[in-house]
C-alpha cells in the first residue's frame, strides 16, 4: 500500500503536491510583483514587492531542486502520462517547464555572484561581497532572465489551461491527482 506522503500511479503523494502548489504560490507572488512593477512604477507597493523578488527567487531556486531531486526520487512511481501524442505532448512540455524554472533563477544567482555585490537573501549570506564585477557571469541573466520569465509565465498559463481542459471537458482525473483528491 502507498504511502500517503509519496507517489503512486494512481494520484501525486503529500510531499510533491505541497512543492507543487507551494512553488505555485511563490510564482504568483513573483509574477505579480513584476506585474505591478510595469503598472504602477514607482510606488510603494511596487517597492515592496520588488524588493522581495530575489529573496523569493532564491527560495524559488531551493524549491526547484528539492522538487527535481523528490521528483526523480518518485520517478517509477508517479502517475503516467498516456502513450498517446496529447501523452507526449505532456512530457515535453513538463519537461520545458522544469527547464525554464531552474535555467531563470539559475542565471539570476549568477548575476548577482557576478554583480561583486553580495547576497545575502533572507539574511542568509550566499556570496560575499567582493567589488568585483564579471561581466561574462552577468550577460545571461542581463540578456534571457526578463523575456524568459515570461516566457515561463506563457508555459504556466498553458499547463493551467489544459489542466482546465483534462478537468472541464475530459473530465478524467489529472487535477484530482495533484490536488490530492484521490
Amino acid at each position: 500500500m502507498p504511502s500517503r506522503w509519496t507517489d503512486s500511479p494512481r494520484r501525486y503523494g503529500l510531499i510533491s503536491r505541497v512543492l507543487h502548489w507551494g512553488m505555485a504560490a511563490l510564482f504568483a507572488w513573483q509574477f505579480t510583483g513584476m506585474t505591478v512593477k510595469l503598472t504602477l512604477g514607482k510606488h510603494p507597493l511596487t517597492a515592496f514587492l520588488v524588493g522581495t523578488h530575489k529573496p523569493v527567487g532564491t527560495l524559488l531556486m531551493l524549491a526547484i531542486l528539492l522538487r527535481g531531486v523528490w521528483g526523480l526520487s518518485q520517478w517509477r512511481h508517479r502517475p503516467p502520462h498516456p502513450r498517446t501524442a496529447i501523452g507526449r505532448l505532456a512530457g515535453l512540455g513538463h519537461a520545458l517547464l522544469y527547464a525554464l524554472m531552474f535555467y531563470i533563477p539559475t542565471v539570476a544567482l549568477l548575476r548577482e555572484y557576478g554583480s561583486g555585490r553580495g547576497f545575502a537573501p533572507w539574511g542568509v549570506p550566499l556570496f560575499p561581497q567582493t567589488g568585483e564585477r564579471i561581466a561574462w557571469l552577468m550577460a545571461p541573466a542581463n540578456l534571457s532572465h526578463g523575456v524568459l520569465a515570461w516566457t515561463l509565465l506563457a508555459v504556466i498559463a498553458g499547463h493551467v489551461a489544459m489542466v482546465a481542459l483534462h478537468h472541464v471537458f475530459w473530465r478524467d482525473t489529472t487535477l484530482a491527482r495533484m490536488a490530492g483528491k484521490l
